[in-house]
């Protein structure tokens, strides 16, 4: 299993951007996918989720700005952020709670798997 990260960049302040995470392998159901963020000397952090419902959670400093949805059909996450400030600057990992099949022995097997990050960086 592998998630795929992509969409950073460069943006003014004020502006938009939108990352996208793909999850592909021997998947058989995604349950919480989410996007999360690491500021330099800081600990990663949450920025939103979305359950297997569509149920969304997300953190303080980033509601009404940002948006995250899934594609169920095609094991996707999505995150829109508008109203970039230069404090979001930070790097973005997508993240998927999920299960898998294990070709090796036939059994499904329930795991945390991380994207690699994609930078975002908010000019002032």
């Amino acid at each position: 299993v592998q998630l795929q990260a992509y969409g950073g960049g460069l943006v003014q302040a004020g502006g938009s951007l939108r990352l996208s995470c793909a999850a592909s392998g021997s998947i058989v159901s995604i349950h919480n996918m989410g996007w999360y963020r690491h500021f330099s000397g800081k600990q990663r952090e949450l920025v939103a989720v979305v359950g297997s419902d569509g149920t969304t959670n997300y953190a303080d400093g980033v509601k009404g700005r940002f948006t995250i949805s899934r594609d169920n059909a095609k094991n996707m996450v999505f995150l829109r952020m508008n109203s970039l400030k230069p404090e979001d600057t930070a790097v973005y990992y997508c993240n998927a709670d999920l299960t898998w099949g294990d070709v090796r022995d036939g059994r499904f097997r329930r795991n945390e798997y991380w994207g690699q990050g994609t930078q975002v960086t908010v000019s002032s």
